[in-house]
């Protein structure tokens, strides 16, 4: 293609002060407090982010939760039988299900933390700024 290449513009609307969805929980409302206001400091954040940043959040949220579990009941469940003489005995355990509700969640919110920029690698990567040239556009 002959010619100048097309100028590209990124538009970046600055984000309000937003409060966490009133439908999240505790422990998602206080990751939505502590990252919102970084994404939107270092102009990341758009308002089509918003429905993965409030996913990432619940699935914080959820797997803090799950946690809190496995340490109360155990990451292991024993299953006990009162044998003739009236003793409990372990007939057999499982894992808690808590433990693969927590590891899904963790998986799911590392995926998002990276689409977001919440992690070193994905801070390091090259970005696209409304400060760029367009040839340094193409040119990381």
């Amino acid at each position: 293609m002959k010619g100048t290449k097309p100028h590209l513009k990124l538009e970046r609307d600055v984000m309000p002060d937003m409060a966490a969805p009133d439908f999240m929980g505790p422990d998602a409302g206080a990751e939505w407090d502590r990252v919102y206001p970084l994404l939107v400091e270092r102009k990341i954040l758009t308002r089509a982010d918003l429905g993965i940043l409030e996913n990432y959040c619940e699935a914080i949220g959820l797997a803090r939760e799950m946690g809190r579990e496995i340490r109360k009941l155990g990451a292991v469940q024993m299953i006990y039988a009162m044998d003739k003489e009236g003793n409990a005995r372990v007939i057999s355990s499982r894992k808690n299900p808590a433990v693969a509700v927590q590891a899904d969640c963790t998986n799911r919110a590392r995926q998002m933390a990276g689409e977001l920029g919440l992690t070193p690698v994905s801070r390091s990567r090259p970005t696209v700024s409304a400060d760029d040239d367009e040839d340094d556009l193409f040119n990381f």
